[in-house]
């Protein structure tokens, strides 16, 4: 093929009509393009969760980060985010002064573009991202959790939550608001809300026992 043959090909394209069944070509190979992605980067992360709690991944909107980081204003110490996906919470927490930022993540995949992200940013040896169970997580010495999880996840998180944290801890919920929880201050509107959790009152409300807990995640568990 010569090398003028790209350019009359492109031209062609430019000019033709393409027809339905030209469109059905172009909407199955975006389909099958999404489904490669779904397959080499977001499933290795769900093999082993149960399909009740497996949250697709959905980057946080400026809008989004923007509100968590305003209802977070004034907190100090370490923050903690659960499900960090690409990291990004994360990122502009450390940004805003909170040492230290961790995320957690499944996937494999996610954590490593969290990392390169970092890097990018010229912070990857200042935040940490961690491919670890969030259900295993240890957050009893948490004052800051955020999450930007799915509600039937987070019905059951909000246990764990009670279960654990200190009393002066703060969590900010992204996107969906925890079901049984009241906020303490609410930021934006729609699909770009945070809500504050208190978890001092949140204990004092709808109070939760270890065994409860333990027992409920078994079957969670025990599920899959």
């Amino acid at each position: 093929m010569d090398d003028d043959a790209p350019d009359e090909l492109f031209a062609e394209l430019k000019t033709r009509h393409i027809g339905g069944w030209g469109v059905v070509q172009i909407a199955a190979g975006t389909g099958l393009a999404v489904y490669a992605m779904w397959v080499v980067i977001l499933q290795p992360g769900f093999r082993k969760v149960p399909l009740r709690l497996q949250v697709p991944y959905v980057p946080a909107s400026k809008a989004q980060v923007n509100h968590v980081m305003t209802l977070l204003r004034g907190r100090k110490g370490g923050l903690v985010d659960l499900g960090s996906g690409d990291g990004r919470i994360v990122l502009e927490a450390h940004q805003q002064g909170f040492i230290p930022a961790v995320g957690y993540e499944l996937n494999p995949w996610l954590v490593r573009l969290a990392r390169f992200h970092a890097w990018r940013a010229d912070h990857h040896e200042k935040v940490s991202y961690r491919r670890e169970d969030l259900w295993k997580v240890d957050l009893t010495e948490c004052k800051n959790i955020t999450v930007f999880l799915a509600p039937s996840v987070l019905s059951l998180l909000q246990q764990k939550l009670q279960a654990e944290l200190p009393d002066d801890a703060l969590v900010v919920a992204g996107r969906f608001p925890f079901p049984d929880w009241t906020p303490c201050r609410v930021e934006g509107h729609g699909v770009d809300r945070a809500w504050a959790y208190n978890m001092q009152a949140q204990r004092q409300n709808t109070p939760v026992t270890d065994s409860k807990l333990n027992n409920e995640l078994t079957q969670e568990k025990g599920s899959t």
